[in-house]
């Protein structure tokens, strides 16, 4: 059976690197599943959760990814995160105060640099959230 190694790294570490059968993430354009021998793409992806299918047991492993780029090629899938977090490390209560407190400071912001900065971190804490309640039905 045909896979594909991914690699899934953040600025500060590695988060996964194995063989997968299958890996779906949230694409600038939309969701992407990507299968062994896919095109070669280089894209950016917007926040939520990175699932791969591990070739070795079956299971899937979930990622959340802050955003970032998507490169694939032929045989290797690697997401450079500019940040990532393991599902299992996901603090649902965390993100829900970061939201909050990047909701207050939209309110707050003196110039349309600040308010898109917050825009920004509160979109990145919403995602988050609806990735960690996704992963927890499963």
């Amino acid at each position: 059976m045909a896979t594909l190694h991914v690699d899934v790294v953040s600025a500060e570490e590695s988060i996964f690197s194995g063989e997968a059968k299958f890996v779906a993430l949230p694409g600038e354009m939309g969701e992407l599943g990507i299968y062994p021998r896919h095109t070669p793409l280089i894209t950016r992806i917007r926040p939520g959760a990175v699932r791969i299918q591990r070739a070795d047991n079956n299971e899937e492993e979930f990622v959340f990814v802050a955003g970032g780029i998507l490169e694939v090629q032929p045989g290797t899938v690697t997401v450079l995160a500019d940040t990532a977090i393991r599902g299992g490390d996901l603090d649902e209560a965390k993100a829900a105060e970061a939201k909050q407190l990047a909701a207050e400071a939209m309110k707050n912001a003196k110039s349309d640099i600040d308010f898109a900065k917050a825009q920004g971190e509160f979109a990145a804490m919403a995602a988050q959230i609806a990735a960690l309640r996704k992963f927890r039905k499963k």
